[in-house]
């Protein structure tokens, strides 16, 4: 249904994500008792406007770059454009970053997808400076489950599993032992469906098509994604490896393996929110010296990186009395590119204008204005290096003072410099200077800081990251 020429959606994607930002309030909402509570978008009160990009072969450049265009003329005040590359790409190569510059400077920000290749580093394809871009993260309800065999031994799992459970509806329970041609535990080629139906199934690979085979339910071993739960038309859980292991090893010395599949509950999550395994991952791989989703991921074996959330999680209510805002608009960010080496005529691909560097172009990327600060560095090396920003007070027409505080990894020695600033009018400025340094740091390395300003009402958050190859 891509082929139609209609913004309609019959994929769901633009319906989630539609939902999200400007889904209207309903209350006494659930999945069939899952969930409780109430549903609503960002802003419920919000009108959209729906701009068709994509087709049945994919998302071009002209549709990405007219729908920014139709957007800007229309008058919106926000667009949101839940789509990501394969990998990032120079921004006057990039329709998203083109398009999404050309919105900054008619003051309309643009949102875009972090995407869904993590986690591996270097991941997220949306990386320029002038977007918002939204990594997936959890809420504090985890939708969990839990799978019982016959020796009642309980397992614990990850799913969104609708099935009522029945205390005596247990099943046989097999695994693909595999042979000369299949691996062990694949369940993507089935010799024979007589050897699936009517039994719940140990995998550690498979494709939909298994659930047409009339199998009871899927038990699916992948610790990649135990944060992260999906709902399928049988009965089905996430587990980990080992858990994979213990429910082989009853498999093997059980003569009659049986399972029972439980109904999903929800329990509470006091490390929420964390970033989802599969949302994409930093650092920028165009500028490396601009911070874009540097992450750890939610399972235990793969912990590279102590930073979580790249710039951090946002506050909207906290967010409209902000306090400062690090200002920057079209001509600093011009001036970026000059300072990354962009020549005029890739600047004018990016502007549509005749925008130029003017002045010394001897500075670096990290010289924008910017509420976060990055650092690249080479591995093996002692470094050091400087932040120079300027703060605008939006806090209101009143004198205030703020405070630096300052917390820093034990490999990092972090400076502020004046550490109190004085503010007497709104919108009044004023610049700091953030020093750092630290000895040699090994390959794969990401250590982090924060600078919070502070006037005893606002906490203005900046996140810094040191990080290696």
């Amino acid at each position: 249904m891509l082929s139609e020429p209609s913004p309609r959606d019959f994929q769901g994607h633009g319906t989630h994500t539609a939902s999200i930002a400007a889904g209207r309030t309903v209350s006494h909402t659930s999945l069939y008792g899952l969930a409780k509570g109430m549903a609503r978008g960002a802003v419920s009160s919000a009108r959209l406007a729906v701009y068709k990009v994509c087709w049945w072969f994919g998302c071009t450049d002209q549709d990405i770059l007219a729908a920014f265009d139709d957007a800007i003329s229309d008058g919106v005040d926000i667009i949101s454009l839940s789509v990501a590359y394969a990998i990032a790409a120079d921004y006057f190569q990039d329709s998203i970053a083109i398009g999404a510059f050309h919105a900054m400077a008619n003051g309309i920000l643009t949102s875009t997808a972090a995407g869904n290749a993590g986690p591996y580093r270097g991941t997220v394809s949306n990386v320029a400076p002038w977007t918002l871009v939204a990594a997936a993260s959890s809420i504090d309800r985890h939708i969990i489950d839990k799978v019982v065999t016959g020796n009642h031994v309980s397992t614990l799992g990850a799913s969104v599993n609708t099935f009522a459970t029945k205390n005596r509806d247990d099943h046989p329970l097999i695994y693909m032992q595999g042979n000369a041609t299949i691996l062990p535990g694949d369940c993507t080629a089935l010799p024979d469906i007589n050897m699936v139906k009517g039994k719940i199934v140990l995998c550690k690979y498979f494709y939909d098509e298994i659930f047409s085979t009339g199998i009871k339910g899927l038990i699916f071993i992948d610790d990649s994604s135990l944060d992260v739960s999906f709902i399928y038309p049988v009965p089905f859980i996430t587990v980990s490896s080992v858990d994979g292991l213990n429910l082989l090893n009853y498999i093997n010395n059980t003569k009659n393996p049986v399972a029972n599949i439980h109904k999903s509950e929800e329990v509470f999550d006091s490390e929420a929110p964390l970033v989802a395994s599969f949302s994409s991952r930093g650092p920028n791989t165009i500028t490396p010296d601009i911070l874009k989703v540097i992450t750890k991921p939610m399972y235990p074996s793969a912990r590279q990186d102590e930073l979580s959330y790249g710039a951090g999680q946002l506050n909207p209510v906290k967010a409209v009395d902000p306090g400062l805002v690090y200002d920057a608009g079209a001509s600093d960010y011009v001036q970026m590119l000059c300072n990354s080496a962009y020549n005029e005529t890739m600047i004018k691909m990016v502007t549509g204008d005749a925008s130029s560097c003017s002045g010394s172009s001897n500075g670096t990327a990290r010289d924008l204005n910017y509420p976060s600060m990055a650092l690249h560095v080479q591995s093996g090396k002692a470094f050091a290096a400087k932040f120079l920003r300027t703060v605008t007070n939006v806090g209101g027409a009143r004198r205030c003072r703020y405070k630096a505080e300052v917390w820093a990894h034990h490999r990092l020695n972090v400076v502020v410099n004046p550490r109190k600033l004085k503010f007497s009018e709104l919108k009044e400025k004023r610049q700091f200077t953030v020093s750092v340094s630290g000895g040699p740091l090994p390959g794969n390395s990401t250590v982090p800081a924060t600078i919070i300003w502070s006037d005893g009402k606002h906490q203005v958050r900046s996140v810094m990251v040191v990080y290696t190859d």
